[in-house]
């Protein structure tokens, strides 16, 4: 019975067209993501790109009236979804879902040229559930963005020969790396390996017209984002805000290098044991491609100090097609029966998905919305008690300053953890030079009417002691507590 019930749920993979893949896999990444859409926030990164994105469809280039560490694509991404759909959090949760479809798709499109169909198959269904699921992923982040135009850049790359796809790949390799700066390593391993490869073969001259259209398309995606910049007499805000910020930001993280480094040394000792196994062939071509590629984006880490859960949707769908190749050569992986596994898996996986259809059914019958979250339920008091907006701070939450059409009080103010962060002031051409004075300026020269913070946590990280204790003897002095709405907690200027 089980095994007649999952098999009318599993292709036939000896005739499965790729149609009907990207239909599979859009299918998936939407029901697993799906409950999501209607929430506030899932990452308040997320909700910073809501922001600058607005921003933009406002007639503000990014970096001029809010500020962000992030390139410009992420916020062009997310200005077109608002340009097109207005302010919908099912648009742009719907569009997320669509570009993890996409990784998984060209996942399985590289898996099938060097493994099998069915094995390619549940690597690009793995990368769909490990882009969707676990932690803060079910939001639409900039990962997700640079990983879908690398791993489709990377297909056409690999397997496509034309001029127009190879110009494609370098404009789709220009698009990930001005998503994400860190994927300049993988692309740096990338155009090593082929400069290595063709003095091997001896066809740098017949590789000069391909690599001549790879770096066309890149660069061209990159002049593009300083174009407006430099009409508008703003190129040096362009090149500090996209290039020299980053580095000054990741020469703070030196503390952390070492978690870092060890990730990348796990990950060398896994690749230097699987190709001693004889698992998979590293002197094959595609094989030392994505090997690279690995240990570029792992290197990348290591460079900015960081190795956080959502940083790793960059290495799954690589990851997956040398583990689905390895696989490929074990014996009892071979003999394996995967009904059982698939039926078990695909009912405790997704748990946290399922929870959160439990969670969007009791709001709507609770609050009669699907919509839920803080960052919603808090703007919506504010606007039926018709309290002031104008100047509203959000400590927390602060996809409300799009819920209710206004803007932080200050440009660092954009992401509230920016101002924390006085290294990046001069990128932002903050006035103000420290983190103490920006607050100083929030609270004693703006006077926000209101201030959202989260009830019983710090307003910024415990080792900001200056910053918390000023914030919370200015609002023991000066606010008053009028509610709090689950977490939330809403305060109000006594003068």
């Amino acid at each position: 019975m089980l095994k007649k019930a999952a098999r009318f749920f599993i292709p036939e993979f000896s005739k499965i067209k790729e149609k009907m893949v990207f239909f599979w896999l859009l299918g998936i990444s939407v029901f697993v993501r799906f409950p999501f859409f209607f929430r506030d926030y899932v990452d308040r990164d997320e909700s910073t790109f809501i922001i600058m994105g607005q921003s933009w469809v406002d007639g503000h280039l990014p970096y001029t009236e809010l500020w962000d560490l992030k390139p410009p694509i992420i916020f062009l991404v997310f200005a077109a979804i608002i340009y097109v759909f207005g302010k919908s959090f099912v648009a742009i949760r719907l569009v997320g879902a669509l570009f993890v479809t996409l990784t998984a798709f060209f996942t399985y499109k590289i898996g099938r040229k060097v493994i099998t169909k069915r094995i390619a198959f549940w690597a690009a269904m793995l990368a769909v559930v490990f882009q969707s699921l676990f932690g803060s992923l079910q939001g639409f982040m900039s990962e997700h963005i640079c990983i879908a135009f690398f791993v489709m850049g990377l297909y056409l790359l690999l397997f496509k020969n034309n001029w127009y796809w190879v110009l494609l790949s370098g404009t789709l390799f220009g698009l990930s790396f001005m998503s994400k700066l860190n994927m300049a390593y993988a692309l740096l391993f990338l155009a090593v390996y082929l400069v290595w490869e063709a003095f091997r073969d001896n066809t740098i001259k017949e590789q000069l017209p391909k690599w001549s259209l790879l770096l066309t398309g890149g660069c061209t995606v990159v002049f593009l984002t300083a174009l407006p910049y430099v009409l508008s007499g703003e190129s040096t805000l362009w090149w500090q805000s996209i290039f020299k910020a980053p580095m000054a930001y990741s020469s703070t993280k030196v503390d952390a290098v070492l978690k870092a480094f060890a990730f990348l040394i796990l990950l060398m000792a896994l690749c230097a044991w699987g190709y001693k196994k004889q698992l998979f062939d590293i002197k094959k071509r595609e094989v030392a491609m994505l090997a690279l590629i690995i240990f570029g984006i792992a290197f990348s880490f290591v460079q900015t100090g960081k190795v956080n859960g959502h940083y790793l949707i960059q290495l799954y769908p690589f990851l997956l097609i040398l583990v689905g190749m390895a696989l490929s050569k074990v014996t009892w992986a071979k003999r394996f029966n995967p009904v059982p596994a698939i039926f078990i898996i695909s009912l405790l996986v997704p748990m946290e998905a399922y929870l959160e259809y439990a969670n969007i059914a009791r709001n709507r019958i609770q609050k009669g919305s699907f919509f839920n979250g803080e960052g919603i339920d808090i703007p919506k008091y504010i606007v039926d008690e018709g309290l002031e907006t104008d100047n509203i701070f959000f400590a927390e939450y602060h996809i409300g300053y799009w819920v209710l059409g206004v803007n932080p009080p200050t440009k660092v103010a954009t992401h509230p953890s920016n101002i924390t962060r006085e290294t990046l002031f001069p990128y932002m051409r903050n006035p103000r030079k420290s983190s103490v004075g920006e607050l100083r300026y929030i609270m004693e020269e703006i006077r926000p009417p209101i201030i959202v913070a989260r009830q019983g946590k710090r307003v910024f990280d415990k080792q900001f002691t200056a910053l918390n204790f000023y914030i919370n003897l200015y609002l023991q002095k000066h606010y008053r507590l009028i509610k709090t709405i689950d977490k939330g907690a809403i305060y109000q200027r006594l003068e």
